[in-house]
């Protein structure tokens, strides 16, 4: 191999290009592979259907993994990298590694789950229906977890250095900058909120020669309501009604946040006298980790120790069938945030149908999922099998999500005191995309291109 070869750098968007799920980027050298997050492809039918299909590349021939966060767009398809034969390193920080054990086992045991329903009621047209990948899939895929801190470098025995910086958003998320072949490529994993109250800022990063950047929120600004007085709102008038607010919740992030908002409004004496379940055992799990890695997040012990007291935690199944057989005002937080799948299905199914109800959606809904077909006001939904009516109010607090609206985005840009070289945006639905494309050049002056899907770049 001579040494104009081992100079070749190239990137490639195996997934999360020309829409928001899928995360995988693969930057190649010299016959070496790195792929920065290993995401499964939500939404639609026809973007489910791509976790089935074989990667543009050997899983075997990929030398490591890099993770910017937990959330299962970004690590849900390791256990089927894994399980194809992939069979390095999977590097991240310290708080992903934990937060990332308890996603993959979750989206394992729903895999294994929703196969033995198929099978159980013969509703696939394949015979069996098998699981994407199983439980011992995810055991194996954590055991090539390998974590470190926040601004360290780390070079791999491939050749590549690798470190992370904080990128809010949820516990352990970061930005990952790549130093290869005399090139720094910066990759932004999702980028958080500025000001949050429970996640600290995105950290600037001051150069790259490439940057290869989110663009969920490209297109919107979010207003600036206050999300104390309008959760606040919400709840006393379904309260009022005798409703139950049923809360589809992301269990890593969002659902930490409404409990500390709950917190405020029940320390400010505004909360109303009703119960609040936390009914997710993987969002239980994930609020524990707030004491475990109480340096990665803003929130004093005293803070989030009465903040997750507030509510009634629910592991057992018998005790979530309960909640749903209830008549009694309430708040429900249950998983998953999008509606595609888990406890929150059982609660939508119950109290959908009552208008006294609502139903409250707190983050950015993936096209082709029920969380946004709800906010884009259908009146049916479709859950195991049976066609919903969602006679419930529908209150969207967008304010809520943790995701840079498109403004922070470009705050955070303008952190480069050199502008990279070019800029690859990603994770985004086509218009998001082009518009934060748009912005950067306009704004910033950057040379900017949307990617599309195993389009290859010479870096």
């Amino acid at each position: 191999m001579n040494s104009v070869e081992r100079q070749h750098l190239r990137l490639c968007s195996l997934g999360a290009a020309g829409t928001v799920t899928g995360s995988k980027h693969l930057l190649e050298s010299g016959g070496r592979r790195i792929l920065v997050d290993c995401g499964l492809f939500q939404g639609v039918k026809n973007l489910r259907e791509l976790n089935w299909e074989p990667l543009a590349v050997e899983p075997e021939s990929i030398d490591a993994v890099v993770i910017t966060h937990a959330h299962l767009d970004h690590t849900g398809y390791l256990p089927r990298l894994v399980r194809d034969g992939f069979r390095g390193p999977i590097l991240a920080t310290k708080a992903t590694g934990a937060v990332a054990e308890i996603i993959l086992r979750d989206s394992a045991y729903l895999q294994e789950r929703d196969a033995a329903f198929l099978n159980k009621h013969k509703a696939s047209k394949h015979r069996p229906a098998l699981p994407l990948y199983d439980s011992e899939d995810a055991e194996r895929a954590m055991e090539l977890f390998e974590t470190h801190p926040f601004e360290r470098e780390v070079t791999l025995e491939s050749g590549p250095a690798v470190m992370f910086r904080r990128a809010g958003h949820i516990l352990g998320a970061s930005t990952v900058e790549v130093s290869w072949q005399g090139r720094r490529i910066v990759f932004t994993g999702d980028l958080g909120r500025y000001d949050d109250p429970i996640m600290f800022d995105p950290e600037p990063v001051t150069s790259a020669d490439y940057l290869v950047m989110e663009s969920t929120y490209g297109d919107r600004v979010r207003e600036d309501a206050d999300p104390v007085d309008t959760l606040a709102k919400v709840i006393d008038e379904t309260v009022h009604r005798g409703g139950t607010v049923v809360v589809p919740a992301f269990a890593v992030g969002r659902a930490q946040t409404l409990l500390y908002y709950l917190w405020t409004l029940r320390e400010a004496g505004r909360l109303p006298d009703v119960a609040v379940y936390l009914d997710s055992p993987m969002a239980i799990n994930a609020s524990e980790l707030l004491g475990t890695y109480s340096s990665d997040h803003r929130l004093l012990p005293g803070v989030y120790e009465a903040m997750c007291d507030m509510a009634t935690y629910t592991r057992d199944p018998e005790q979530s069938m309960k909640i749903s057989a209830s008549k009694e005002p309430k708040i429900v937080i249950s998983a998953s945030g999008m509606a595609t799948g888990g406890r929150i299905l059982h609660h939508l199914k119950a109290f959908a149908p009552d208008p006294r109800n609502t139903i409250m959606i707190t983050g950015y809904q993936v096209p082709g999922t029920r969380g946004a077909s709800i906010i884009a006001g259908e009146r049916h939904v479709r859950i195991y099998g049976e066609w919903v009516p969602i006679n419930a109010q529908v209150a969207n607090l967008a304010m809520l999500s943790a995701h840079a609206d498109a403004d922070e985005l470009i705050r955070w840009a303008r952190g480069f005191t050199t502008p990279p070289k070019k800029v690859f945006v990603v994770h985004g639905e086509p218009q998001p995309a082009d518009t934060l494309r748009r912005r950067l050049d306009h704004e910033l002056g950057w040379d900017a291109t949307v990617s599309r899907v195993n389009q290859l770049f010479e870096l």
